[in-house]
């Protein structure tokens, strides 16, 4: 029987690893969105990360969504994942995700959601970073900047 180094989950990390890794070296829906009709800047001062959401919503669902910015790689990858997940989805189901997410870091929003860890696709290879509580902010950055936009679109009254 082969030894996995660093233990049983020394596998399932170093995968986790790269998912993020690849999500920073190549992100998803990065760069400018004209037609946004939501938009909101995410800042944390902590480390520096800096973050806009532009969002296009229609429907009562995310058309289209980008971000831009710059940080670590935890809130870049964190964003690169969040906006492949959300892309397509209705409001009501955007809500509950950024919900479970943050529960998956020990936060409590008081969102009910009928979501579970396995919905958040490539997210969950951030649940690493609960270890790190001052890392927490960087992986929320993007989910409190996509909320933020939605706030901005319904006061807008769109």
């Amino acid at each position: 029987m082969e030894k996995v180094q660093g233990g049983a989950m020394g596998g399932v990390d170093e995968l986790y690893r790269e998912v993020i890794l690849d999500h920073f070296k190549a992100p998803k829906n990065r760069g400018e969105l004209d037609n946004a009709n939501a938009k909101a800047e995410g800042l944390n001062p902590l480390c520096g990360d800096q973050m806009t959401m532009a969002v296009f919503i229609d429907g009562g669902a995310i058309k289209d969504i980008r971000f831009d910015g710059h940080g670590c790689a935890i809130s870049q990858s964190a964003a690169s994942m969040l906006t492949a997940l959300v892309k397509g989805r209705k409001l009501s189901d955007v809500l509950g995700l950024t919900s479970t997410y943050k529960k998956m870091f020990g936060i409590n929003d008081g969102v009910k959601a009928e979501f579970v860890f396995d919905d958040l696709g490539d997210l969950i290879s951030l649940e690493g970073v609960k270890k790190y509580p001052a890392r927490i902010k960087c992986a929320l950055l993007s989910a409190n900047t996509l909320l933020e936009s939605i706030a901005d679109f319904e006061k807008k009254g769109a």
